[in-house]
């Protein structure tokens, strides 16, 4: 069963990226547009952001340009993001510390960015990011190979030094940046995948952070924020919440929902666009569902749904009921009372 947690961040995290792009020069305004990026939302730990907030804002710190994701691992102390930070530093090394902390990646990010470790001896940490954009997947690489690397050295309590770098994307005109930054000049590009690999001296080193009592209860403390985590409410979902709403009202036209979602129509059709859908597709998409609810209570007759649904007459209600399940609406409606 699909968790709704599944695709969405962390507030902690979407707050160092919010911020690093302020800092970064972004524009405060495009920046404020952004769902998810005020203090309210970010304020609680349990408040869990659409990851399309994340990678829109990870699209204006890459307009930054080279360097950009460093920028961002050097903001982020070790408590930046809480109990992550201390899940992967406080084991009896780094391996295992990365090893217990693995199943709990979703509580920094979405399930679908990738998190990857190879012990064998040596240790490598990969990284799989969804970002379409090639430019802003390098900078999420970039950000992360770097974050894993300050926490190694804060774990360690050394200047770990990684035996490896590498880089899906081509490599920058200079990356003399990154070669300072990793400590070493070993940094590849055009990868198969964005990794950084810790020597077995390194990965095996105990910690001076090793708790395993404390390790226990940031274990539970993660399972219960994933338990109780609220994800909020992205834009396609304010859309289709308002839709419904109008769709109920009787006045389902993109300027009443436009309306109620207090924006212009013009802003409602470039939201849907950057969402990949269409006004049409959505508002079919919601008459179904309501077309289902309303058949599953069996009060009313398919010619009174058509009304209901905006249909011109019970005829189109029909025809679309044919293009939705490829059948009638009282084979439909025999199927949702069985």
């Amino acid at each position: 069963m699909h968790d709704p947690v599944d695709a969405t961040t962390s507030s902690h995290l979407l707050r160092l990226v919010r911020d690093s792009a302020l800092r970064l020069g972004a524009d405060p305004a495009r920046i404020a547009a952004v769902p998810g990026t005020a203090d309210s939302v970010l304020a609680g730990e349990l408040n869990r952001i659409p990851l399309d907030s994340l990678l829109r804002l990870w699209s204006l710190i890459a307009e930054s340009g080279p360097g950009a994701g460093l920028a961002v691992a050097a903001a982020a102390p070790l408590g930046t993001l809480t109990t992550w930070d201390y899940l992967v530093t406080t084991g009896p090394t780094l391996a295992d510390s990365l090893r217990a902390a693995q199943p709990y990646h979703r509580l920094v990010t979405a399930s679908a960015e990738g998190f990857d470790l190879t012990h064998d001896r040596d240790l490598t940490v990969g990284y799989r990011t969804t970002a379409a954009d090639p430019e802003v997947a390098a900078v999420v690489n970039e950000y992360v190979l770097a974050y894993y690397l300050r926490r190694a050295r804060e774990a360690t309590g050394r200047r770990v030094v990684p035996t490896r770098v590498t880089f899906g994307h081509p490599a920058p005109p200079d990356h003399s940046a990154l070669i300072d930054a990793f400590g070493t000049g070993a940094i590849e590009f055009d990868a198969p995948a964005d990794s950084i690999t810790f020597r077995a001296e390194d990965a095996e080193a105990p910690l001076s952070r090793a708790d395993p009592m404390l390790g226990d209860l940031l274990r539970s403390h993660a399972d219960l924020v994933l338990a109780s985590a609220r994800a909020i409410p992205g834009p396609l979902e304010r859309f289709r919440t308002a839709l419904t709403a109008a769709i109920s009202a009787g006045d389902p036209t993109p300027a009443a929902v436009a309306r109620r979602l207090a924006v212009s129509t013009r802003t409602l059709q470039r939201q849907l666009a950057e969402q990949h859908t269409t006004w049409r597709a959505e508002y079919d998409r919601a008459r179904y569902a309501q077309a289902r609810g309303l058949l599953a209570e069996n009060r009313l007759s398919t010619a009174a749904i058509a009304t209901r649904l905006g249909f011109t007459d019970d005829r189109a209600l029909r025809k679309a009921m044919r293009r939705w399940t490829g059948g009638t609406a009282s084979q439909l409606r025999s199927e949702l009372a069985e």
